[in-house]
């Protein structure tokens, strides 16, 4: 086995790794849904935690198929072709990223920190 051989079974170790934590978390995600609706949660409650859950299993799973595209891109493949797909993959994330972590935490980033002073203010 040789060098290339190799890291690009390590490209498809990672991207099954990826994409098994895309369909975990997304089943787990609609387990806890389903047990938060029999507990008695209201829905709106159990349905923003479905949404918080299936987010972060999204930006995990993306996190890792990236790390599968770098190595490949680097390692594999390192055309001015495959770079330019990487860059643009990786720009894709992160807007999604941005737009999940808003989806989820319901604030921009940046203003994180400052509603949690607010909020630890608040509570003395």
């Amino acid at each position: 086995m040789d060098y290339e051989h190799g890291m690009s079974d390590l490209v498809k170790v990672f991207e099954l790794l990826g994409v098994s934590i895309l369909v975990v978390a997304s089943a787990l995600a609609f387990v806890r849904y389903v047990l938060a609706l029999v507990r008695g949660q209201t829905g709106i409650d159990a349905f923003l935690a479905l949404r918080a859950g299936l987010g972060r299993g999204i930006l995990l799973g993306l996190e890792i198929l990236v790390i599968a595209d770098i190595i490949r891109t680097i390692v594999v493949d390192p055309t001015l072709s495959s770079a330019l797909s990487l860059g643009l993959i990786v720009v894709v994330r992160i807007v999604l990223s941005f737009a999940i972590d808003i989806e989820v935490d319901g604030v921009v980033p940046w203003r994180k920190a400052e509603l949690q002073r607010e909020e630890d203010a608040g509570a003395s």
